[in-house]
């Protein structure tokens, strides 16, 4: 009877594995391709559309993985299932391993902070923040300058009629595999933390980080590049409203007046820009608005639920890093492989050399800034780390300004300042809270 059951919740998972296969294959051939202009004279050509479809993608893992782990707990398939590489396997995904280990053991193989910032002398501690700064600063502008070059600018034109390129989704995926096979790397060579939560805990806030990238990536058809660095800013405000949802954290007087103040500060830069994007009607279309706030809904969740794993499990940042990625790249591969992605972008570079460099220089400048947020926080913590990105947010501006000509008027440069201003005085009143109580320590990290 046992084995008809299991057989049976098998049968019923690859059931509607095949059926979503099939749909997510046919419609994407029915529903044609984003055409260059992305007039609206194919349905592909709607960011809706291409969303549900990248959402019917993601449940094609979801949906059938979801129906085997109800199955699996409910036979406790942990308790009853004989010992094998697959079954330990299963383990891992679905229920973590409670296994108990001593505090020494857990601490040998954590990143607590270097322990080194009273031994190392000034002038050697001087030179590792630079090369912090150095790092973030390069890999994170780099990345955004080329961000705003791929999804903005036509490829050929040179040689006769340009073209965009299309999928946003692609550009996640290289990012991720990347920064997958570093961490994976990083935790064979060095000793991580005993790992203790289900994998498929990962997948949540891999799916919402895949969804905030590619609201980021969509949302530079329709805003400009320094709109979305301010759009990026102002996160704090969604992720307070996510902190009392999630976390049921409550916030300081200064935290509601520095949100306030951004808030003014992106809408006098939104009301007074008077760009142009890729979609020539307007900059703050709706559609870029809507992108621009699932982005910073999206990015607001990940940072949360991951620090409830950080809390909970004590993961190790690389870790968090390299299993985030692993549900990234199998997610957004399934996705590009039923809907032909793959195909479709590798035409793209064939036709397209430079637009090959480019994209291995973003995937390279996403997983090393990654690997800097984490060496970053571990030899200086995360104050410090703050203040470089908060001033890598303004260089983004200023270069992206300069490099493609984005135009600001004065009232739209005084939003800049009352964000930014209210960015520094958050960050002068969140420390100047925290040295006047004894520190303690779980740091969370968040992807840019």
């Amino acid at each position: 009877m046992i084995e008809i059951c299991q057989l049976l919740a098998a049968s019923v998972a690859i059931m509607w594995f095949v059926i979503l296969v099939i749909i997510n294959v046919i419609l994407p051939c029915v529903l044609g391709e984003e055409s260059q202009s992305g007039d609206g004279t194919h349905w592909m050509d709607f960011w809706v559309v291409r969303l549900l479809l990248n959402l019917l993608g993601y449940a094609t893992i979801f949906v059938p993985g979801y129906l085997l782990m109800r199955y699996l707990r409910n036979i406790r398939y942990n308790e009853t299932a004989a010992p094998s590489f697959l079954s330990n396997l299963i383990k891992h995904c679905v229920f973590g391993n409670d296994d108990k280990v001593s505090l020494e053991s857990a601490e040998e193989g954590g990143e607590s902070p270097s322990g080194t910032e009273e031994s190392q002398n000034p002038m050697k501690r001087g030179f590792t923040l630079v090369f912090c700064l150095v790092g973030l600063q390069g890999a994170y502008l780099t990345w955004g300058v080329l961000q705003e070059r791929i999804m903005t600018f036509e490829y050929g034109k040179e040689d006769g009629q340009g073209e965009f390129f299309k999928n946003s989704q692609f550009l996640v995926f290289i990012n991720r595999i990347l920064a997958f096979i570093i961490g994976m790397t990083v935790i064979f060579f060095r000793r991580q933390p005993h790992h203790t939560t289900p994998l498929y805990n990962y997948s949540f806030s891999s799916f919402s980080n895949i969804m905030s990238s590619w609201c980021q990536y969509e949302a530079l058809k329709f805003v400009s590049f320094p709109t979305q660095i301010l759009a990026k800013a102002s996160k704090v405000i969604p992720v307070m409203l996510m902190g009392k949802v999630v976390s049921k954290r409550t916030y300081q007087y200064h935290e509601y007046i520095t949100a306030g103040m951004i808030s003014v500060g992106v809408t006098l830069f939104l009301l007074n820009s008077g760009d142009v994007t890729r979609h020539k009607g307007s900059v703050t279309t709706i559609s870029g608005v809507i992108l621009l706030a699932g982005y910073m809904a999206f990015d607001s969740f990940t940072s949360n639920w991951q620090g409830e794993l950080f809390k909970r499990h004590k993961v190790s940042s690389i870790q968090m890093m390299t299993g985030v990625n692993m549900f990234s790249c199998l997610l957004t591969g399934v996705s590009l492989l039923e809907q032909g992605g793959f195909f479709d972008s590798f035409a793209f570079m064939a036709r397209h050399h430079l637009f090959v460099v480019h994209a291995i220089v973003l995937s390279l400048c996403s997983a090393g800034g990654q690997l800097f947020i984490f060496y970053t926080i571990s030899q200086f913590g995360a104050v410090t780390f703050t203040i470089i990105m908060t001033l890598r947010q303004a260089f983004a501006i200023l270069l992206s300004c300069v490099i493609y000509g984005h135009p600001v008027t004065f009232i739209a440069l005084i939003g800049i300042v009352i964000v930014f201003v209210a960015l520094f005085l958050r960050i002068y009143a969140n420390q100047k809270k925290k040295s006047q109580k004894p520190t303690g320590s779980t740091t969370t990290t968040s992807k840019v």
